[in-house]
């Protein structure tokens, strides 16, 4: 297997938009980890809220997202883990400013 870079993968998962924020899953903080190896893709990553109604859309996504950008037949696992839970402190300077929550 081809050796996959994590920067690729955190840039394919821009790709993947939580519809309720308008803004991509790596920007909100969601992606916990990224682990890439010779078995595949790893990754933890929570919701904003474990009620979040948008979980198994965004989950495809990601699923879709990185199925279309690795090479074929990578293993991809996708974990959603809760603890610690997600907080705005999260979120990148882009998605901050997005919401306009820059520091003054």
């Amino acid at each position: 297997m081809t050796a996959i870079d994590d920067d690729a993968v955190r840039e394919a998962l821009r790709g993947v938009v939580d519809p309720e924020a308008g803004m991509n899953i790596v920007d909100l903080g969601l992606v916990y980890a990224i682990d890439t190896s010779e078995h595949g893709v790893r990754l933890q990553m929570t919701m904003t809220s474990a009620a979040c109604p948008m979980t198994d859309m965004i989950v495809d996504q990601v699923h879709a997202v990185l199925e279309a950008s690795l090479p074929q037949g990578t293993p991809i696992t996708v974990e959603l883990v809760w603890d610690p839970p997600w907080t705005p402190e999260r979120m990148t300077g882009l998605a901050r400013e997005h919401f306009g929550w820059t520091q003054r």
